[in-house]
């Protein structure tokens, strides 16, 4: 959960609340906080652990008011120096009639806009499920990190399995063919590099498992710590503009013996 990492990789984290448009949004902690003795911004999907705790936070789909929310933390990060390090962990934003009245489209392609000339270093973490536009609306970043067993795609095995196969079961035959996994994520060239988990996933070992993040975030900030904002802006839109290229290999014509 992101508020478990908040606590327990970052020191002094304090959560800061609401958009100044329209509200808070449970489901998108945000705050200051220290690592390492540097100090910096959290944001986040959170999805909450009991019953009342889920409803609080949506079960992780933020409302354009999360949105917006995260990205008045980056800016306050951006005019004090701050890195920002964005948890993303959801299965998508909220797609419900209140978040399209309050333009959830909108909202998350603003963020993608004004990440991409943020003026301080950015480190996002996939630290369970990075479903869609939900998850990239806080995404864009100098370095992207997946734990190990964690998933980043464009839309969930369910949702593809449901339009492609018509019947949510193919969710694994769905998963297998995106790619979805860090290590082909890596391969790929859409993350920068994979976190390690304890023997048997996260869950088995927390505080093992927020001691080799912590120690993830520690390295990509000290890698992108004195970069000129000019080449960090620069990398940052060739990282992106990268993704998606692929060279095709034309085979030899067959020669006759």
């Amino acid at each position: 959960m992101m508020l478990d990492y908040a606590a327990s990789c970052f020191d002094e984290f304090i959560e800061l609340h609401g958009d100044r448009h329209i509200g808070d949004d449970g489901a998108m902690p945000a705050g200051f906080a220290k690592i390492g003795g540097k100090r910096c911004v959290v944001v986040g999907h959170e999805k909450g652990r009991e019953t009342k705790d889920k409803l609080k936070r949506n079960f992780g789909s933020a409302h354009p008011e999360g949105y917006r929310k995260a990205l008045r933390l980056m800016r306050i990060a951006e005019r004090f120096d701050l890195p920002v390090v964005a948890l993303i962990d959801t299965p998508g934003a909220y797609p419900g009639v209140g978040a399209e009245e309050r333009n959830i489209a909108e909202a998350i392609a603003y963020n993608l806009r004004e990440m991409m000339v943020l003026k301080t270093p950015v480190v996002a973490v996939v630290i369970g499920e990075g479903g869609s536009g939900g998850a990239l609306g806080i995404g864009v970043a100098d370095r992207v990190l997946m734990m190990e067993n964690a998933y980043y795609s464009v839309i969930s095995p369910e949702g593809c399995a449901a339009i492609l196969w018509k019947d949510r079961k193919h969710a694994p035959e769905a998963a297998e063919a995106m790619k979805l996994d860090a290590d082909n994520l890596k391969r790929l060239g859409i993350i920068d590099d994979v976190v390690s988990e304890p023997v048997g996933g996260a869950h088995e070992d927390p505080a093992a498992a927020a001691k080799l993040l912590r120690k993830a975030i520690s390295k990509c900030f000290k890698e992108l710590d004195g970069v000129p904002v000019d080449k960090l802006l620069s990398d940052r839109y060739k990282k992106f503009r990268a993704m998606g290229e692929f060279a095709v290999v034309e085979s030899e014509p067959a020669t006759e013996a």
